[in-house]
């Protein structure tokens, strides 16, 4: 005979619905563990059903090991927003993050493959589909960036709680510092550390651009050609994280503050929620309406 008590049993222990729990538990004569079995079938297929739904929301969260030597960011996708505000996701992408720092898996499918800190049992990819079931939502892992630095420090910075996460590599600088600097990448968004790292098709593009305006303008072309070089600047200003005016203070760039305190920048990361995922447009009404459906 099948108890409340066992539903209410096996419902802890793996988090399905009620009517779930019990017609697994009369299949399975009563047995927890193979009733467990069943769900986690019955989750796999559910899972499997939401292959094909685009995830563009979810979190990006960081982790540093406590001496600064390594850090990791992460970012999980979800189909909405309303995912990102759960606590047991959150925990799941912030024990992926400190997964990647720990392990150092070499791409998203080595980490799908590994044995998971959480739970030994299980590899990362067992545990996602896990979730998924549980969470009723696709979840994907996207993407991560792993430092790790013999000779400086690793810093982290979270904005807007998990929509952009930012790791900063830096020598001869100090915790304040480095967050100082991730917070300048997380506002500013620079495309490259500095601009001998641009490419040259990039920079001949914006030339010829640039030179199409003051043409455009009216000026001569042998003109045009001095307002180009002039104007080029202001390029390199806005996508050169060493050239942008630091956000703190205007009138000083971070090439000028890392030389006031003799720092360097070694490498930085910054990932973005969502950031290139081609998001479905949906009526929220809607949308509202399958959630309770």
């Amino acid at each position: 005979m099948i108890t409340a008590q066992m539903v209410k049993d096996l419902r802890e222990k793996t988090g399905a619905g009620m009517m779930d729990c019990k017609k697994v538990l009369t299949e399975a004569d009563g047995d927890m563990q193979k009733a467990a079995e069943l769900l986690r079938e019955k989750g796999i297929a559910k899972a499997a059903k939401k292959s094909d739904r685009i995830a563009a929301e979810g979190l990006v969260l960081a982790y540093v090991t406590e001496d600064g030597k390594i850090g990791a960011a992460v970012e999980v996708n979800s189909e909405t927003d309303f995912v990102a505000q759960n606590a047991e996701f959150r925990n799941f992408v912030e024990i992926l993050a400190k997964q990647v720092a720990i392990k150092n898996p070499s791409d998203v499918q080595d980490l799908l493959n590994q044995k998971s800190i959480e739970d030994e049992s299980k590899t990362v990819s067992e545990i996602l589909i896990d979730k998924t079931a549980k969470i009723g939502e696709k979840l994907s892992i996207r993407r991560f960036e792993r430092f790790e630095s013999s000779n400086g420090l690793i810093e982290k910075y979270i904005h807007g709680n998990g929509k952009i996460a930012v790791l900063v590599e830096m020598e001869n600088a100090d915790n304040e510092l480095a967050k100082d600097i991730c917070m300048q990448i997380a506002a500013a968004k620079p495309e490259f550390l500095d601009r001998e790292n641009v490419p040259q098709e990039r920079v001949d593009k914006e030339m010829e651009i640039l030179k199409i305006q003051a043409i455009n303008e009216g000026k001569p072309e042998a003109i045009a050609e001095k307002v180009v070089s002039g104007r080029i600047g202001k390029f390199y200003s806005e996508i050169c994280l060493l050239e942008q005016e630091f956000v703190k203070d205007p009138n000083m760039k971070i090439c000028d503050l890392l030389k006031s305190k003799n720092a360097k920048i070694v490498r930085y990361a910054r990932i973005e929620k969502g950031e290139g995922i081609e998001k479905k447009e949906e009526n929220f009404a809607e949308e509202v309406m399958k959630q309770i459906k």
